[in-house]
Protein backbone atom coordinates (compact mmCIF):
# COMPACT_ATOMS: atom_id res chain seq x y z
CA UNK A 1 0.00 0.00 0.00
CA UNK A 2 1.76 2.65 -1.68
CA UNK A 3 0.29 5.69 -0.72
CA UNK A 4 -3.13 6.38 2.02
CA UNK A 5 -6.10 5.70 0.35
CA UNK A 6 -9.93 6.83 0.25
CA UNK A 7 -12.84 5.72 -2.10
CA UNK A 8 -13.84 8.49 -2.83
CA UNK A 9 -12.72 12.40 -4.00
CA UNK A 10 -9.68 14.05 -3.09
CA UNK A 11 -9.67 16.10 0.48
CA UNK A 12 -8.69 19.41 0.47
CA UNK A 13 -4.91 19.37 2.02
CA UNK A 14 -4.48 21.17 5.29
CA UNK A 15 -4.72 24.74 6.17
CA UNK A 16 -1.31 26.20 7.42
CA UNK A 17 -1.22 26.71 11.28
CA UNK A 18 -2.66 29.52 12.48
CA UNK A 19 -1.92 31.41 16.24
CA UNK A 20 -3.83 33.50 18.51
CA UNK A 21 -7.03 32.62 19.63
CA UNK A 22 -8.55 29.23 21.56
CA UNK A 23 -10.99 29.24 18.22
CA UNK A 24 -7.79 29.77 15.76
CA UNK A 25 -6.40 26.42 17.58
CA UNK A 26 -9.12 24.19 16.10
CA UNK A 27 -7.23 24.89 12.93
CA UNK A 28 -3.35 24.23 13.26
CA UNK A 29 -2.27 21.01 11.73
CA UNK A 30 -2.86 17.38 13.70
CA UNK A 31 0.36 15.76 14.88
CA UNK A 32 -0.79 12.27 15.49
CA UNK A 33 2.11 11.16 18.16
CA UNK A 34 0.75 8.08 18.83
CA UNK A 35 2.14 7.74 22.51
CA UNK A 36 -0.91 10.16 23.46
CA UNK A 37 -3.55 9.36 20.87
CA UNK A 38 -4.04 5.55 22.02
CA UNK A 39 -5.51 6.54 25.25
CA UNK A 40 -7.72 9.51 23.90
CA UNK A 41 -11.45 8.66 24.22
CA UNK A 42 -12.50 11.55 22.20
CA UNK A 43 -10.98 10.87 19.25
CA UNK A 44 -9.90 13.97 16.61
CA UNK A 45 -12.76 14.21 14.07
CA UNK A 46 -10.22 14.03 11.19
CA UNK A 47 -9.66 9.94 11.62
CA UNK A 48 -13.37 9.80 12.08
CA UNK A 49 -14.56 7.70 8.74
CA UNK A 50 -18.12 8.10 7.16
CA UNK A 51 -20.76 5.65 8.58
CA UNK A 52 -21.06 3.78 5.34
CA UNK A 53 -16.85 3.15 5.48
CA UNK A 54 -16.50 2.38 9.01
CA UNK A 55 -15.52 -0.93 10.00
CA UNK A 56 -18.09 -3.84 10.35
CA UNK A 57 -18.28 -6.13 13.16
CA UNK A 58 -17.52 -9.85 13.03
CA UNK A 59 -16.79 -9.84 9.33
CA UNK A 60 -16.34 -13.19 7.73
CA UNK A 61 -13.52 -15.13 6.95
CA UNK A 62 -11.94 -14.97 3.48
CA UNK A 63 -11.19 -18.44 2.59
CA UNK A 64 -7.60 -17.81 0.82
CA UNK A 65 -5.56 -20.23 -1.20
CA UNK A 66 -2.62 -22.06 1.02
CA UNK A 67 0.24 -21.91 -1.73
CA UNK A 68 3.00 -24.03 -0.91
CA UNK A 69 6.35 -23.59 -2.77
CA UNK A 70 8.21 -26.25 -1.38
CA UNK A 71 7.56 -28.26 -5.06
CA UNK A 72 7.76 -25.45 -6.90
CA UNK A 73 11.25 -24.98 -5.33
CA UNK A 74 12.11 -28.04 -5.41
CA UNK A 75 11.86 -28.36 -9.40
CA UNK A 76 9.04 -30.90 -9.29
CA UNK A 77 7.11 -30.14 -12.93
CA UNK A 78 4.00 -31.72 -11.37
CA UNK A 79 3.61 -29.19 -8.40
CA UNK A 80 4.62 -26.41 -10.36
CA UNK A 81 1.61 -26.79 -12.57
CA UNK A 82 -0.83 -27.60 -9.47
CA UNK A 83 1.21 -24.52 -7.58
CA UNK A 84 0.28 -21.93 -10.85
CA UNK A 85 -3.20 -23.16 -11.74
CA UNK A 86 -4.23 -22.42 -7.44
CA UNK A 87 -2.58 -19.26 -8.18
CA UNK A 88 -4.46 -18.33 -11.59
CA UNK A 89 -7.69 -19.07 -9.52
CA UNK A 90 -6.57 -16.76 -6.87
CA UNK A 91 -6.01 -13.96 -9.09
CA UNK A 92 -8.80 -14.24 -11.32
CA UNK A 93 -11.15 -14.55 -8.53
CA UNK A 94 -9.82 -11.77 -5.94
CA UNK A 95 -6.03 -11.32 -6.56
CA UNK A 96 -4.69 -13.03 -3.11
CA UNK A 97 -3.14 -15.55 -1.91
CA UNK A 98 -0.96 -17.09 0.93
CA UNK A 99 2.58 -18.80 0.70
CA UNK A 100 4.15 -21.08 2.88
CA UNK A 101 7.31 -23.56 2.42
CA UNK A 102 8.65 -20.24 0.85
CA UNK A 103 12.06 -20.37 2.56
CA UNK A 104 12.60 -17.29 4.43
CA UNK A 105 14.21 -17.91 7.32
CA UNK A 106 12.01 -17.67 10.41
CA UNK A 107 14.50 -15.76 12.60
CA UNK A 108 14.93 -13.09 9.94
CA UNK A 109 11.25 -12.33 10.18
CA UNK A 110 11.09 -12.02 13.60
CA UNK A 111 13.95 -9.80 13.47
CA UNK A 112 12.05 -7.80 11.42
CA UNK A 113 9.23 -7.65 13.20
CA UNK A 114 11.10 -7.05 16.85
CA UNK A 115 13.04 -3.97 15.15
CA UNK A 116 10.14 -2.52 14.63
CA UNK A 117 9.36 -1.43 18.15
CA UNK A 118 13.21 -0.10 17.75
CA UNK A 119 12.03 2.91 16.05
CA UNK A 120 8.34 3.42 16.74
CA UNK A 121 8.46 3.26 20.27
CA UNK A 122 10.89 6.53 19.99
CA UNK A 123 9.59 9.93 20.82
CA UNK A 124 7.92 11.30 18.11
CA UNK A 125 10.57 13.81 17.93
CA UNK A 126 13.32 11.37 17.15
CA UNK A 127 11.29 9.77 14.75
CA UNK A 128 10.77 12.88 13.02
CA UNK A 129 14.12 12.71 11.94
CA UNK A 130 13.35 10.46 8.95
CA UNK A 131 9.80 12.57 8.16
CA UNK A 132 8.51 12.11 4.53
CA UNK A 133 8.41 15.12 2.76
CA UNK A 134 5.89 16.66 0.92
CA UNK A 135 5.40 14.90 -2.94
CA UNK A 136 8.37 11.86 -1.78
CA UNK A 137 7.04 8.41 -0.64
CA UNK A 138 9.97 7.42 1.76
CA UNK A 139 10.75 8.31 5.23
CA UNK A 140 8.94 8.72 8.37
CA UNK A 141 4.61 9.43 8.28
CA UNK A 142 2.58 9.56 11.29
CA UNK A 143 -1.10 9.21 9.55
CA UNK A 144 -0.10 11.33 6.80
CA UNK A 145 -1.09 14.50 8.62
CA UNK A 146 0.80 16.94 6.55
CA UNK A 147 -0.80 15.40 3.63
CA UNK A 148 -4.80 14.35 4.11
CA UNK A 149 -7.00 16.34 6.21
CA UNK A 150 -9.90 14.04 6.37
CA UNK A 151 -10.49 10.14 6.85
CA UNK A 152 -6.67 9.60 8.14
CA UNK A 153 -5.53 6.73 8.93
CA UNK A 154 -4.60 5.63 12.48
CA UNK A 155 -0.87 4.28 12.03
CA UNK A 156 2.30 5.21 11.82
CA UNK A 157 4.64 3.92 9.10
CA UNK A 158 8.44 4.06 7.88
CA UNK A 159 9.10 3.23 4.10
CA UNK A 160 12.29 3.00 2.18
CA UNK A 161 13.51 2.16 -1.41
CA UNK A 162 14.88 -1.07 -2.12
CA UNK A 163 17.08 -1.79 -5.46
CA UNK A 164 17.98 -4.94 -6.79
CA UNK A 165 20.52 -3.05 -9.17
CA UNK A 166 24.40 -4.65 -8.00
CA UNK A 167 25.51 -0.85 -7.77
CA UNK A 168 23.28 -0.14 -4.43
CA UNK A 169 23.62 -3.32 -2.11
CA UNK A 170 23.18 -1.15 0.66
CA UNK A 171 20.61 1.46 -0.37
CA UNK A 172 18.41 0.67 2.17
CA UNK A 173 21.00 0.24 5.11
CA UNK A 174 22.41 3.99 3.99
CA UNK A 175 18.91 5.76 3.91
CA UNK A 176 18.28 4.23 7.33
CA UNK A 177 21.40 4.87 8.77
CA UNK A 178 21.06 9.05 7.43
CA UNK A 179 18.38 9.65 8.46
CA UNK A 180 17.84 7.84 12.18
CA UNK A 181 21.23 7.95 13.10
CA UNK A 182 24.31 5.49 12.90
CA UNK A 183 23.11 3.48 16.17
CA UNK A 184 20.52 2.45 14.15
CA UNK A 185 23.03 0.13 11.47
CA UNK A 186 21.96 -2.99 13.05
CA UNK A 187 18.25 -2.20 12.35
CA UNK A 188 19.19 -0.99 8.82
CA UNK A 189 21.12 -3.62 8.23
CA UNK A 190 18.25 -6.52 9.27
CA UNK A 191 15.79 -4.70 6.57
CA UNK A 192 18.70 -4.62 3.93
CA UNK A 193 18.06 -8.70 4.39
CA UNK A 194 14.94 -8.29 4.56
CA UNK A 195 14.13 -6.60 1.34
CA UNK A 196 17.09 -8.70 -0.42
CA UNK A 197 14.68 -11.81 0.73
CA UNK A 198 11.22 -10.30 -0.54
CA UNK A 199 12.94 -9.65 -3.83
CA UNK A 200 14.13 -13.08 -4.37
CA UNK A 201 10.74 -14.41 -3.47
CA UNK A 202 8.85 -12.05 -5.30
CA UNK A 203 10.81 -13.31 -8.13
CA UNK A 204 9.81 -16.56 -7.55
CA UNK A 205 5.74 -15.81 -7.59
CA UNK A 206 6.93 -14.00 -10.54
CA UNK A 207 7.66 -17.20 -12.36
CA UNK A 208 4.54 -19.17 -11.21
CA UNK A 209 2.93 -15.80 -12.27
CA UNK A 210 4.58 -16.24 -16.05
CA UNK A 211 3.26 -20.19 -16.08
CA UNK A 212 -0.02 -19.35 -14.68
CA UNK A 213 -1.20 -16.65 -17.44
CA UNK A 214 0.97 -18.94 -20.35
CA UNK A 215 3.67 -16.79 -21.28
CA UNK A 216 6.56 -18.65 -19.79
CA UNK A 217 8.85 -18.81 -16.42
CA UNK A 218 10.83 -16.38 -17.49
CA UNK A 219 8.29 -13.26 -18.71
CA UNK A 220 7.80 -11.39 -15.93
CA UNK A 221 10.97 -12.63 -13.66
CA UNK A 222 13.23 -10.73 -16.41
CA UNK A 223 10.45 -8.34 -16.04
CA UNK A 224 11.29 -7.81 -12.44
CA UNK A 225 14.88 -8.63 -12.15
CA UNK A 226 16.39 -5.18 -11.47
CA UNK A 227 13.36 -4.27 -9.76
CA UNK A 228 13.13 -0.42 -7.76
CA UNK A 229 10.73 -1.30 -4.81
CA UNK A 230 9.63 -0.13 -1.56
CA UNK A 231 9.51 -1.08 1.72
CA UNK A 232 6.67 -0.51 3.92
CA UNK A 233 6.81 -1.01 8.01
CA UNK A 234 3.05 -0.34 9.29
CA UNK A 235 2.57 0.59 13.22
CA UNK A 236 -1.51 0.37 13.97
CA UNK A 237 -1.47 1.83 17.81
CA UNK A 238 -4.50 0.71 19.67
CA UNK A 239 -7.53 3.12 19.64
CA UNK A 240 -10.14 3.25 22.09
CA UNK A 241 -12.79 3.96 19.49
CA UNK A 242 -11.47 1.66 16.99
CA UNK A 243 -15.10 1.19 15.53
CA UNK A 244 -14.57 4.54 14.35
CA UNK A 245 -11.55 4.60 12.32
CA UNK A 246 -9.09 2.82 9.75
CA UNK A 247 -5.98 1.92 10.18
CA UNK A 248 -5.49 1.82 6.45
CA UNK A 249 -8.66 3.05 4.40
CA UNK A 250 -10.11 1.07 1.13
CA UNK A 251 -7.40 1.16 -1.45
CA UNK A 252 -5.77 -1.79 -4.54
CA UNK A 253 -2.08 -1.32 -4.29
CA UNK A 254 -1.00 0.85 -7.25
CA UNK A 255 1.97 -1.56 -7.16
CA UNK A 256 2.80 -4.54 -8.97
CA UNK A 257 3.08 -7.22 -6.48
CA UNK A 258 2.49 -7.18 -2.54
CA UNK A 259 4.26 -9.25 -0.07
CA UNK A 260 3.11 -8.78 3.60
CA UNK A 261 4.11 -10.09 7.00
CA UNK A 262 1.59 -9.83 9.60
CA UNK A 263 2.15 -10.49 13.18
CA UNK A 264 -1.02 -12.46 15.20
CA UNK A 265 -2.85 -9.76 15.41
CA UNK A 266 -5.67 -9.37 12.93
CA UNK A 267 -6.65 -6.14 10.97
CA UNK A 268 -6.11 -7.21 7.51
CA UNK A 269 -9.69 -7.36 5.24
CA UNK A 270 -10.55 -7.53 1.44
CA UNK A 271 -13.67 -6.79 -0.32
CA UNK A 272 -15.28 -10.19 -2.11
CA UNK A 273 -18.50 -10.55 -3.35
CA UNK A 274 -20.16 -7.63 -2.38
CA UNK A 275 -18.71 -7.66 1.49
CA UNK A 276 -15.56 -7.26 3.71
CA UNK A 277 -13.43 -10.62 4.84
CA UNK A 278 -11.03 -10.81 7.44
CA UNK A 279 -8.18 -12.50 6.27
CA UNK A 280 -6.34 -14.30 9.71
CA UNK A 281 -3.07 -13.99 10.63
CA UNK A 282 -0.44 -17.10 9.88
CA UNK A 283 2.86 -16.10 10.82
CA UNK A 284 4.31 -18.81 8.80
CA UNK A 285 2.56 -17.83 5.90
CA UNK A 286 2.82 -14.38 3.60
CA UNK A 287 0.15 -12.57 2.29
CA UNK A 288 0.30 -12.05 -1.61
CA UNK A 289 -1.96 -9.73 -3.35
CA UNK A 290 -2.06 -8.31 -7.39
CA UNK A 291 -1.21 -4.51 -7.51
CA UNK A 292 -2.02 -2.53 -10.22
CA UNK A 293 0.35 -2.11 -12.46
CA UNK A 294 0.73 -6.14 -12.78
CA UNK A 295 -2.80 -5.20 -13.43
CA UNK A 296 -2.22 -3.34 -16.34
CA UNK A 297 0.69 -5.81 -16.86
CA UNK A 298 -1.30 -8.46 -17.49
CA UNK A 299 -4.17 -6.56 -19.48
CA UNK A 300 -6.66 -7.04 -16.89
CA UNK A 301 -6.87 -10.46 -16.58
CA UNK A 302 -5.43 -11.22 -13.01
CA UNK A 303 -7.24 -8.69 -10.19
CA UNK A 304 -6.08 -5.60 -8.29
CA UNK A 305 -8.38 -6.39 -4.68
CA UNK A 306 -9.91 -3.90 -2.58
CA UNK A 307 -8.34 -3.29 0.84
CA UNK A 308 -8.33 -2.29 3.79
CA UNK A 309 -6.93 -2.78 8.06
CA UNK A 310 -9.00 -1.95 10.82
CA UNK A 311 -7.63 -1.01 14.58
CA UNK A 312 -8.48 -2.79 17.90
CA UNK A 313 -8.69 -1.07 21.21
CA UNK A 314 -6.30 -3.28 23.17
CA UNK A 315 -2.76 -3.89 21.23
CA UNK A 316 -0.50 -2.66 18.72
CA UNK A 317 -0.71 -4.48 15.55
CA UNK A 318 2.30 -4.72 12.72
CA UNK A 319 2.79 -5.65 9.07
CA UNK A 320 5.46 -5.68 6.70
CA UNK A 321 4.77 -5.12 3.12
CA UNK A 322 6.94 -5.26 0.26
CA UNK A 323 5.59 -3.66 -2.80
CA UNK A 324 7.16 -5.23 -5.79
CA UNK A 325 8.12 -2.62 -8.69
CA UNK A 326 9.56 -2.22 -12.03
CA UNK A 327 12.64 -0.68 -12.64
CA UNK A 328 12.25 2.86 -13.89
CA UNK A 329 12.82 2.37 -17.46
CA UNK A 330 10.69 -0.35 -17.86
CA UNK A 331 7.19 0.16 -19.92
CA UNK A 332 4.40 -1.80 -18.86
CA UNK A 333 2.28 -3.43 -21.49
CA UNK A 334 1.31 -6.67 -21.65
CA UNK A 335 3.05 -9.77 -23.58
CA UNK A 336 1.74 -10.11 -27.09
CA UNK A 337 0.52 -13.39 -25.71
CA UNK A 338 -2.31 -11.42 -23.65
CA UNK A 339 -3.67 -9.15 -26.58
CA UNK A 340 -6.01 -10.18 -29.42
CA UNK A 341 -9.42 -9.81 -30.55
CA UNK A 342 -11.19 -11.18 -27.65
CA UNK A 343 -8.69 -9.41 -25.28
CA UNK A 344 -7.98 -5.99 -26.99
CA UNK A 345 -5.38 -3.84 -25.07
CA UNK A 346 -7.06 -2.01 -21.72
CA UNK A 347 -4.72 -0.13 -20.21
CA UNK A 348 -1.96 2.61 -22.14
CA UNK A 349 1.71 1.90 -21.46
CA UNK A 350 3.30 3.28 -18.89
CA UNK A 351 6.54 3.62 -16.54
CA UNK A 352 6.22 3.04 -12.75
CA UNK A 353 7.46 6.64 -11.88
CA UNK A 354 4.77 7.79 -14.14
CA UNK A 355 2.16 6.35 -11.70
CA UNK A 356 3.98 6.93 -8.60
CA UNK A 357 3.91 10.58 -9.53
CA UNK A 358 0.26 10.38 -10.26
CA UNK A 359 -0.54 8.60 -6.50
CA UNK A 360 1.92 11.34 -4.58
CA UNK A 361 1.16 14.44 -6.76
CA UNK A 362 -2.61 14.19 -8.38
CA UNK A 363 -4.48 11.43 -6.64
CA UNK A 364 -5.35 9.47 -3.41
CA UNK A 365 -5.34 5.89 -4.07
CA UNK A 366 -8.43 4.74 -4.41
CA UNK A 367 -9.77 1.38 -6.02
CA UNK A 368 -10.70 3.48 -9.15
CA UNK A 369 -6.80 4.63 -9.60
CA UNK A 370 -5.62 2.50 -12.57
CA UNK A 371 -9.02 3.78 -14.48
CA UNK A 372 -8.25 7.28 -13.15
CA UNK A 373 -4.47 7.40 -14.14
CA UNK A 374 -5.12 5.66 -17.77
CA UNK A 375 -7.49 8.61 -18.29
CA UNK A 376 -4.13 10.74 -17.06
CA UNK A 377 -2.16 9.24 -19.33
CA UNK A 378 -4.92 9.69 -22.47
CA UNK A 379 -4.83 13.16 -21.26
CA UNK A 380 -1.66 13.96 -20.99
CA UNK A 381 -0.64 12.72 -24.66
CA UNK A 382 -3.04 14.74 -26.32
Amino acid sequence: MVVECITNNLPSMPHPAKHGTKEDKEDEPLVFDASLLRYEHNLPKQFIWPDEEKPCLNPPELVVPLVDLRGFLSGDPVAAMETSKLVSEACRKHGFFLVVNHGIDSRLISHAHRFMDDFFELPLSQKQRAQRKTGEHCGYASSFTSRFSSKLPWKETLSFQFSADKNSQNLVKDYLCEKVGHEFEQFGMVYQEYCEAMSNLSLVIMELLGMSLGVGRTCFREFFDKNNSIMRLNYYPPCQKPDLTLGTGPHCDPTSLTILHQDKVGGLQVYVDNEWHSITPNFNAFVVNIGDTFMALSNGRYKSCLHRAVVNSQTTRKSLAFFLCPGDDKVVTPPSELVDHVSPRIYPDFTWPMLLEFTQKHYRADMNTLEQFANWVQRNKS
